[in-house]
């Protein structure tokens, strides 16, 4: 399985909650493959267990049995300590209620992963500003967040999530908590991401997100009940729908 060019492999991947009686189980027998540059949407009900296969993509909870590899790598097994080692130099995370750092500024936070992967300052300020300006905020780059609108701060949070060139962005509703106006902001830095060959797995409700997508996941009860390959994606699928120029 780990000679396979995927970004992300599962296998017979079971997450449960709970005990006895009570125990829920989350995740259910999910077999899943993610090709490096693929933008992978995954839709379903609340409570379907889309927000627990991501955090499991990531490492951030391990599954109650199942194999999830990735680049090639085995991580459901790993110390807590090669799992954050992992997470900050190969898999990058935008949450839909940003987690920014309250106390700092729009660029250190982008810088923040950068100098925990054990970068020079001077190499996170760099790429933080290269990074900041991709997504429109140079000119806010010493604002803290309580200074930016939510769609801002989810922009800073997207360049936090690509400061250490992950292979892979888990994107967990990440319009969720956005107006349309800032919804579209978001959704026009996807489709760069997209266009530029960066893997991602999206968890969202939105279906202006999902329509973007190379392909579609849609999940009920812990399960995939729909695995289809959007015929009408293109690199500028996305830009199509919203009417972007160039």
């Amino acid at each position: 399985m780990s000679e396979s060019s995927a970004v992300i492999q599962v296998r017979g991947l079971v997450k449960e909650h709970g005990q006895g009686e009570s125990r829920v189980r989350a995740v259910d027998e999910v077999d899943l493959e993610v090709p490096q540059g693929e933008m992978l949407a995954v839709m379903g009900p609340s409570g379907c267990g889309k927000s627990t296969l991501l955090h499991l993509l990531g490492g951030l909870e391990r599954p109650t049995r199942g194999e999830v590899w990735v680049a090639g790598r085995r991580i459901d097994g790993l110390s807590e300590r090669a799992l954050a080692r992992l997470r900050r130099r190969s898999v990058g995370f935008v949450f839909q209620a940003f987690h920014l750092v309250e106390e700092l500024s729009a660029a250190e936070n982008v810088e923040l992963p950068a100098l925990l992967a054990g970068g020079s300052p001077r190499q996170a300020r760099r790429r933080a500003g290269v990074l900041l300006e991709r997504v429109g905020l140079a000119a806010r780059a010493r604002h803290l967040p309580s200074q930016l609108s939510g769609g801002q701060r989810q922009r800073v949070a997207i360049a936090r999530a690509l400061v250490n060139e992950p292979l892979v962005v888990l994107a967990d509703e990440p319009t969720g908590n956005l107006d349309s106006a800032a919804s579209l902001e978001v959704l026009r830095i996807f489709e760069e991401l997209r266009a530029a060959g960066q893997t991602l797995v999206i968890v969202t409700h939105d279906e202006r997100v999902a329509a973007g997508a190379d392909r579609l996941i849609s999940m009920r009860d812990g399960m995939f009940v729909d695995d289809t390959r959007l015929a009408g994606a293109t690199p500028r699928g996305l830009g199509d729908l919203l009417n972007l120029d160039g």
